[in-house]
C-alpha cells in the first residue's frame, strides 16, 4: 500500500496517499468500538463480525441506513466536524430497536471534495463515539474524495448499521389495544431531522450561529449542532423490563407520521398537548419563522424522541425502567379507537 501512488490521478485531484493517512488517524477512534464478535480489522474488502447467538433460538436480521441530511451544512459553518457522525449512528439504530433488535455492527460512508484526513478522522471520531453508546462495533466504511462534484471543503455522510433479535422477542405492534399507554422519551433537540427548514428560518450563517439565547442556554449553532440521543440502552433495558409493545422514532415527518408506522389500523394515538414537554429550541424556530403548530408536529420531534407503547398496568414501571437507564421520560398520552392516527389535543 505505501507503493501505491499516482501523480496522474493526484493532478485529477485525488490523492490516494491522503486517504492511506485519514485510515491511520481513525484507528484509534475505531478501536474504542472494538466487540468480541469482531473478527477482522478495517483495511479489508469486507467487515466481519460473528454474532452471538446465545439464547437466541431463531434469529432475524434488521437492518438500517440513513444520513445526516442537511444538518451538516452546521457543521460546515461552524467547522465542527466530530458530532455529526454520532448523528449517523443514532439515525440508524435508534430504527432498529423499533422493532426490538440490539444493534451489532454500523458502517459508514463518507464523500468529500477533498480529503483531509485530519477532517475525516474528526468525523469518525464521532461515528465511532455513536457506536460506543450503541454499544456496537465500527466494523468498516469508505472515504471518497470527488473532485469537481463536490466542494473542496464540503462532505456528506451515511451510514448502516445491522442489529439481531429472536424472532420470538420481536415486537408485536398489532397486540396494542386501545387504553394502552403512550410514553415519550425526551429528545436532546432537533436531532437530525427538519434542517432544510431549520436553515431557511434562521437564514444560517457564520454570525447568526454564534448568536448566544438565554432561553436556550448556548448559542444557535451549539443548540442545533447537538447530537442526537442514542437510545439503544434504554430501549434493551426498557424490553427486559416489562411488555414492551411498540416503539417509535420520532424522526422526519415528526408525530403525524412516525407514531402511525407503529399502530394498527382502527387505532390512533391521542396525544396530550399540555404533556409534551416542548425544549425551548423549537419555541424559537416556530416564533422566528412564524409556523403554524400543525406544521412544527409534522417536521420535528418537538423534544419527544422516542415514543413507547405498553400496558396501562405497566405505564409507571416503564417509565422508572427508562429514568434507571439516564434518559427522562413521562407519560404522553394513550391509544383510542380512531382512523386519524394521531390527535393532539
Amino acid at each position: 500500500m505505501n507503493n501505491s501512488f499516482s501523480e496522474s490521478y493526484k493532478k485529477a485531484g485525488v490523492d490516494v496517499t491522503a486517504g492511506y493517512k485519514a485510515v491511520e488517524l481513525m484507528k484509534q477512534h475505531i478501536a474504542r468500538t472494538t466487540l468480541p464478535g469482531c473478527v477482522s480489522g478495517i483495511g479489508g474488502f469486507g467487515g466481519l463480525f460473528e454474532l452471538d447467538m446465545t439464547g437466541i433460538t431463531k434469529p432475524v436480521l434488521v437492518s438500517g441506513t440513513d444520513g445526516v441530511g442537511t444538518k451538516i451544512k452546521i457543521a460546515f459553518i461552524m467547522d465542527k466536524h466530530d458530532t455529526v457522525g454520532i448523528d449517523c449512528v443514532a439515525m440508524c439504530v435508534n430504527d432498529i430497536i423499533c422493532c426490538g433488535a440490539k444493534p451489532q455492527f454500523f458502517l459508514d460512508y463518507i464523500a468529500c471534495g477533498k480529503n483531509v484526513p485530519e477532517k475525516i478522522a474528526q468525523i469518525v471520531s464521532g461515528v465511532a463515539e455513536g457506536c460506543v453508546q450503541a454499544e456496537c462495533a465500527l466494523i468498516g466504511g469508505e472515504t471518497a474524495e470527488h473532485p469537481g462534484l463536490m466542494p473542496e471543503d464540503e462532505y456528506d455522510l451515511a451510514g448502516f448499521s445491522v442489529g439481531v433479535v429472536d424472532k420470538a422477542k420481536l415486537l408485536r405492534p398489532d397486540t396494542q389495544k386501545a387504553g394502552d399507554v403512550l410514553i415519550a422519551i425526551k429528545s436532546s433537540g432537533v436531532h437530525s431531522n427538519g434542517f432544510s427548514l431549520v436553515r431557511k428560518v434562521f437564514d444560517v450563517n457564520e454570525t447568526n450561529l454564534s448568536m448566544h439565547f438565554d432561553d436556550l442556554g448556548a448559542t444557535l449553532g451549539e443548540t442545533l449542532l447537538t447530537p442526537t440521543r442514542i437510545y439503544v440502552k434504554a430501549i434493551m433495558n426498557l424490553i427486559n423490563s416489562v411488555d414492551v409493545k411498540a416503539v417509535s422514532h420520532i424522526t422526519g415527518g415528526g408525530f403525524y407520521e412516525n407514531i402511525p408506522r407503529s399502530i394498527p389500523k382502527g387505532l390512533s394515538a391521542k396525544i396530550e398537548r399540555n404533556a409534551v414537554q416542548v425544549l425551548p429550541i423549537f419555541d424559537l424556530i416556530a416564533r422566528t419563522g412564524n409556523i403554524p403548530e400543525r406544521d412544527m408536529f409534522n417536521t420535528f420531534n418537538m423534544g419527544v424522541g422516542m415514543i413507547v407503547s405498553v400496558d396501562k398496568n405497566d405505564a409507571d414501571k416503564a417509565v422508572a425502567a427508562i429514568k434507571a437507564s439516564g434518559e427522562e421520560a413521562y407519560i404522553l398520552g394513550e391509544l383510542v379507537e380512531s382512523e386519524e392516527g394521531v390527535i393532539i389535543c
